[in-house]
Formats: structure tokens, sequence, C-alpha cells
């Protein structure tokens, strides 16, 4: 296998091509309802790798003939689930291992990428096939695609990020297994509303997967390339990562015909190259090695897009939302919040889940940028309620979600609902490292940022309430964090604590002028990491009049802190 090294070190020093479409090679072949085994395999292209082997190997030689760096091997459509719907789901490792197989044959020393379409089903959109579902079937095609010995793996034309966050996960675990890491590249297909099917856009789809450490990313499929720009555009400036596009031949016609000749397919990608956008190019629908060999001609000699330098700082939802100094203060909404709402609770309690979610929506409309999201009655299931909460305000709301819970098991089923790159709220160290080891397991597996709170195993004054004590524990937790277990210091967020100044206690006098000196002396220190408070903590107990006052100048000072 060549592997990552050789992938990387191609990669570094020209634009590589990628094959054209296996479907439309196959269409081409006049094969008949016997060459897929009986009519009911017929349409089946993965069963072929079976039954006619030669067919598949002339479709990847013939890419190779025509310049083509890479080939992906037969396996778009070897989901289990997908096969089922041929009575194949059985055969699924079988199938795909021999996918892989042929595709090595042909390839010899030349780059094979292992194919992994989006299936039929999906989590967020269709709601017909389960996360486990989906992380299973794809640890069983990445098993057989590493045991045929390709270079990289490929989750190819992503229509919902749910799927592949889950399907990466079916990845690495097969990874693991078989003791490799190979390169994981993901393509997401963007429709002509600009979105992904489950709603998407390039942005919060990259934000959504930092976590995955990809080799690759791009787009692929859905429409032809001069649709693809804009899209295209914005991923080449944010990605760290080799971005590819292999768009279709153009946007099919009333009888399925694909509008765009190998020439004008090239002159349009073009663009891309001169602009420094893309690593790989390659063909998607509609494409047959004559655009192939014209988009190799094309990119010849021409130099490799340059991967940015910084990953971007965001979090994301639906929407994407970087948090930057024009639009603070963030504010985020706790409405849908057991203990921040009388009425979310009263309406969880007599299970109006839907109901419930319209609170969310609400502040959204109210300007909240976040949400909160707490179920933590300890009168009822935690985890079954959010289970069911978060099911319902995913398809309400498209602003990114704050997870607030203290136990791993229910933040993780609340990280399996969410598209995009959530917050975790929050850690501390008040019983030592325990948490931190827990929930930066979540966040590397789901991926997301995490609230890190200002306490520590200390019996006698935990909870930091000077200046002093904030910035050692945020020191303590900084190096431990992103020094021992590789948090990005981006993706760390400092609750310096809010104290009640009108409750008479002597502890708390002078804690609101320590916690703006604590946020001051945080932001000055790890200038990367952000910081958040909850400002209305500073006035409980006080008359409403008295709170509105306070909250107001602390939320100023805080803000300019």
């Amino acid at each position: 296998m060549s592997g990552m090294s050789g992938l990387r070190d191609a990669l570094g020093q020209r634009i590589l091509v990628l094959d054209g479409a296996m479907g439309t090679m196959l269409q081409a072949a006049g094969l008949t309802a016997e060459d897929f085994g009986g009519a009911q395999y017929e349409g089946c292209n993965e069963h072929l790798n079976l039954m006619r082997p030669d067919v598949v190997r002339s479709v990847h030689a013939a890419y190779f003939d025509a310049g083509a760096d890479i080939v992906s091997t037969n396996t778009f459509g070897c989901a289990p689930y997908v096969l089922g719907e041929y009575g194949l789901a059985e055969r699924a490792y079988e199938i795909t291992l021999a996918g892989a197989r042929l595709a090595r044959e042909v390839a010899g020393a030349r780059f094979v990428v292992g194919s992994m379409g989006p299936g039929t089903r999906t989590i967020t959109v269709t709601r017909n096939v389960t996360f486990d579902e989906v992380l299973s079937a794809y640890e069983i095609q990445a098993r057989a695609l590493i045991a045929g010995g390709v270079d990289a793996l490929l989750l190819e034309t992503a229509q919902d990020t749910l799927n592949v966050k889950a399907a990466a996960i079916g990845v690495r675990r097969a990874m693991r297994e078989a003791g490799v890491a190979l390169p994981l590249w993901v393509s997401g297909t963007v429709e002509p509303m600009g979105t992904m099917l489950a709603g998407q856009g390039v942005e919060a789809l990259y934000v959504a997967l930092e976590h995955l450490d990809l080799f690759a990313i791009g787009l692929n499929c859905a429409t032809g390339p001069e649709f693809m720009t804009d899209h295209l555009r914005s991923l080449a400036q944010m990605a760290t990562r080799f971005v590819s596009v292999y768009p279709n031949a153009g946007l099919p016609d009333e009888r399925g015909q694909y509008a765009e000749t190998p020439e004008s397919l090239a002159f349009k990608v073009r663009r891309f190259v001169d602009e420094g956008w893309v690593n790989i190019v390659g063909g998607c629908c509609g494409t047959t090695p004559a655009h192939i060999r014209a988009l190799k001609a094309m990119v010849a000699g021409r130099p490799p897009r340059v991967p940015a330098a910084r990953e971007p700082q965001a979090v994301s939802g639906i929407e994407v939302f970087y948090p930057t100094d024009d639009n603070r203060p963030v504010f985020v909404g706790e409405r849908t919040n057991v203990i921040g709402s009388r009425r979310f609770k009263e309406l969880i309690v007599a299970d109006r889940f839907e109901e419930a979610a319209e609170i969310g929506r609400a502040q959204v409309r109210a300007s909240a940028q976040v949400l909160d999201v707490c179920l933590a009655n300890p009168d009822r299931d935690e985890a079954a309620d959010t289970d069911r909460f978060m099911a319902q305000l995913t398809r309400k709301v498209k602003v990114p979600l704050m997870i607030d819970s203290t136990d791993a098991r229910v933040i993780e089923l609340a990280l399996r609902h969410c598209q995009g790159k959530a917050i975790v709220n929050s850690i501390n160290l008040e019983d030592g490292e325990e948490r931190f080891e827990k929930v930066v397991l979540l966040l590397k597996t789901y991926g997301g940022a995490v609230v890190v709170g200002c306490i520590d195993e200390d019996k006698q004054q935990g909870m930091a309430v000077t200046r002093q004590r904030k910035l050692a524990i945020a020191e303590r937790s900084h190096a431990l964090l992103t020094q021992k277990y590789g948090v990005p210091a981006r993706d760390l967020i400092f609750d310096a604590l809010v104290f009640p100044v009108g409750t008479g206690d002597a502890n708390y006098i002078g804690s609101a002028t320590a916690t703006i000196e604590g946020v001051r002396a945080i932001k000055q220190r790890f200038p990367e990491c952000k910081t958040i408070l909850g400002i209305s903590n500073v006035s409980f107990g006080l008359p409403p009049a008295g709170r509105e006052v306070l909250n107001s100048v602390f939320l100023y000072h805080a803000t300019k802190a």
C-alpha cells in the first residue's frame, strides 16, 4: 500500500487526478440482467465485482490509461442496508473486498481509494436509520476495503453530516482493529439550493468534521462545476487539509444526458486550478475517460493548492458561528434548561417535547446565538428526556447547541443528535481529572468545544473566588487539556464563575470585581481561548429592578474584560 505518506508526498508536488464515473461506464457496457447475476440483481453495480470482475477491471484500466492518478473502488453502494434492497446485505463484506482487490490488481503501485457512498438512508433527513446502524455498516465496508489493500478511505457524496460522523467512527474502529492508519477523505455534495441535503453549508460541514483529522475534504456530484464555485472557494480558504473537487458533467437534462464535454468540463474546472483552490480533481456522474484525459492535460505542471495554516475558531449547528471580536458578547439562551425555565420543565414533565422545542426556537428568534440544553431533572430519566428532546430541537433550530450535563452518557446521547460542532458544558477539576478524561474522549469522537469551570479539588475553596485562584485553575486546566489530552486551545471556553453579591456572604463581597479581573487575566494569558459567564448570577436574590441594573453594569464591564 502507498498509504498516507505516498499520497501526501504526491499531493505536495502536483495536483492529482481522480477517476470519473463508474456507473456511467458500466451503463455504456451494454450489460444484461444475466451479467448482474439475474433480474433480481439488475442495477446493483457492486454485484458485478463478483459476477463480471472483468468489466470492473476494464473500467479501472480505462481511467488509468486516461491519466488518472487515483481510481476509486466499485463499492459506492456497499452499505449492508443498501445491498439489502437486492437481498445482498449479508454479502456486504465479500462484495466490498472483491471491489477493493479488483482495483488494487489493476492499479499496481498507483493509488486506490476505497469508495463509500452516502447510502439510501439518512439520520437527519429521512430518519429511517439509526446512528449505530450507520456506524456498523461503514465499519464492515472499511474492514473489507482495508483488507483489499486500498491506500485511502473515501466517504463521498455526503448529504448528512450526522451520517458522516457515524460512518467515521465505524471507519476508525476498522482501522484500529486492522492496526493501520489510512488517510480519511470526505467529499460532500451541495444541492442547487446551496446546502447539503440535511441543511449544512460547506463551512458548517468543515467545522463539524474538524475533530476527524481528515486527510482531504472536498465536493462532488450534485451540480456541474459552475454551481460549486462559491462553496469551493470557502472550503479552500479555511481548510488546513487537502481539497478535492470532482463535479458531474453538468446537470442532466430530461433524458438523463450530461451536457459537459471533456473540453468544457476542463475549461470550467481550470478556474479552480488558476485560483489555487484544489489539490485533487476528477469527475463524477456523466464523466468518462475522455473527461479525465482532458482534466489531466489541464492540470499538468500546475502547482497544487497550499493548505490553510490555521483551523478556524468556530462552532456550528446547521449553520456555522464564528465568535469574533465584532460579535461579542455571544448570547447563550438558557430557556431550554429545566433549571432555568419553569415553563420548559413543565412541558418536559408532561412529555410535550415538541412544544418544549418551540421554546428553543423562540429564544433564537429573540437573538440567542447558542442554545443551552439541560434536562437534568432528578425526578426523571435525564438520558431518555435528552434523547427525545434533541430529536425535536434539531429539527427546529440551526444555531449551535450547548450540551449541559454532568453525565457523560447523556452528553454522548445529545452529541449523536448534533450535525454540527456543539459545546459541552462543562468540565472542571472538582473530582480531579476523571471528568476531563470522559469528556475529552467524547470531544475526540463526536467533535465539540468545551466550557471549563474554574473549580478544583480543594475542599476548602474549590470554586475559585479570587482573581489569582481563577487564573491558577485556568492555567492548570489549559496545560492538562492541551498538552496531556490534545484538545486545541481554540476549543476551550473558560468560565471564571459568577457569585451572587447580594446574599450577605462575606466570601462573595468583591467577587464581581474579582470575576471581571479573572476574565481579563485569563484572556491575557490565553488569547486563543474564549471566556463565558452566567451574568445574571451576580444579582441573584435582589429585587427585579436592582437585578436589571446590576446585570447591565456587570455585563458591560465583563464584556470590556
